[in-house]
């Protein structure tokens, strides 16, 4: 009896799960249905908000699935033993950030020139999630936020400690210029823990043992499953345990 109340109850249970992102998914819509209405109204993009993601582009590196580990090293000619600190901001569209990382990418984008402008400033590097989802799959991360690797050079025998690395999510709408000043200028970075679990992009187990892609690709192919899918699967599977 308690069997067929919980099979009868894993329905609820899935629709429970589908309403926990239902307020970004709320805030998504309305910012498309938004930008469908002004953007019927001509608009005169701001000269500071073009210069400053002009600016970006040339500072930044665009990471990739197939580049990610080639950009993200340490300068050959520097000696070892040394650290590259690198920023990597990770921003997405309507389809990760559901259209909601414009603050936060405004905000990057003119703080990139003030943060480079410091005394051995890190490396800076974008990832957008919509165009390379696997990679940020693969990764663990969603946006708007930050990975701040140090990756030290290997010596001469090629040994070198794993590289650290600390996650830093961003809010969405409360994230200035200031932030990012905060988290790099004033080293604010340096207070989060830094992440050594399954999903480090350099050392973590997933990584070691090649699966980091193969399971990307598989929560890549849930996230596009459509919402009514798992309640049919979970019927079908509860009438078979009936």
């Amino acid at each position: 009896m308690r069997a067929s109340i919980l099979v009868a109850a894993l329905p609820a249970l899935a629709l429970a799960e589908e309403q926990v992102p239902l307020v970004d998914k709320i805030k998504g819509f309305w910012s498309k249905a938004t930008a469908a209405v002004s953007s019927a109204v001509p608009a005169v993009p701001s000269p500071l908000d073009a210069g400053a993601a002009k600016a970006a582009e040339q500072i930044q590196h665009e990471l990739t699935l197939d580049t990610w580990r080639d950009v993200l090293t340490v300068d050959p000619t520097a000696s070892a033993p040394t650290t590259q600190d690198w920023l990597v901001y990770i921003t997405g569209g309507n389809t990760t950030c559901y259209g909601l990382c414009g603050n936060t990418t405004k905000a990057w984008n003119t703080s990139l020139p003030l943060l480079a402008a410091r005394p051995n400033p890190p490396k800076f590097a974008v990832v957008d999630c919509d165009k390379e989802a696997i990679l940020c799959n693969s990764w663990s991360v969603g946006p708007p936020s930050l990975y701040y690797f140090q990756i030290p050079k290997p010596l001469a025998d090629q040994s070198a400690p794993a590289p650290t690395v600390r996650f830093i999510p961003l809010n969405r709408t409360s994230t200035t210029v200031d932030t990012f000043k905060k988290l790099v200028l004033d080293g604010e970075y340096e207070k989060r823990a830094p992440y050594e679990g399954a999903w480090h992009p350099f050392s973590g187990w997933l990584q070691e043992y090649h699966l980091a892609i193969p399971v990307a690709w598989v929560l890549w192919g849930f996230s596009k499953m459509p919402s009514w899918l798992p309640m049919i699967l979970i019927s079908f599977m509860s009438r078979s345990f009936m």
